[in-house]
C-alpha cells in the first residue's frame, strides 16, 4: 500500500501495539488477557507494518524468522511444563523460583504461548502478503 499517512503512522502504532501486547500478556494471569491475546496483538502490529512497508522490510525488522520465534515459544512452553515433573509434582503444576525476582513457570508458559502465536501468525500473514504482491 502506498499511503503517506499509513507509512508515517505505522512505526509508532506498531511499537505501541507491541508494548500493549506485552502488557496484556503479563497481566493475563490475574486478569483477562494472557499469551494468546497478547500474541494476536503483536502479530497485528506486524501485519500493519507489512501493509505499510512490504514483506521484506518487515522480515528485516523482525530480525528472526517467524517460525524460529514460534519454535522458541514452543520449546519454552514445553520446558515450563516439564520443570514441575523434575520437582516430583504433576505436569504443568505452577512453581515459583526466586532468582533476584520472583519467576513462575506459569508466566514462562504464557510467554511461550505469546511467542508461538506471534511467530505462527506473523509467518502466515507475511506469506499471504507475499502472495498478494506477486
Amino acid at each position: 500500500m502506498n499511503s503517506l499517512i499509513l507509512r508515517t503512522l505505522a512505526p509508532p502504532v506498531t511499537l505501541l501495539m507491541a508494548v500493549f501486547s506485552l502488557f496484556v500478556t503479563l497481566r493475563g494471569h490475574n486478569a483477562p488477557g494472557g499469551g494468546f491475546i497478547g500474541g494476536l496483538l503483536a502479530a497485528s502490529g506486524v501485519a500493519l507494518y507489512a501493509l505499510a512497508f512490504g514483506v521484506e522490510p518487515t522480515r528485516r525488522r523482525l530480525r528472526f524468522h517467524p517460525l524460529a520465534i514460534a519454535a522458541a515459544g514452543l520449546i519454552l512452553s514445553a520446558v515450563s511444563g516439564l520443570v514441575s515433573v523434575l520437582y516430583g509434582v504433576p505436569y504443568m503444576t505452577g512453581l515459583w523460583f526466586h532468582i533476584g525476582i520472583d519467576v513462575s513457570t506459569v508466566m514462562s508458559f504464557d510467554l511461550g504461548v505469546y511467542l508461538v502465536v506471534v511467530g505462527a501468525f506473523s509467518s502466515i500473514l507475511l506469506a499471504l502478503e507475499e502472495r498478494e504482491d506477486e
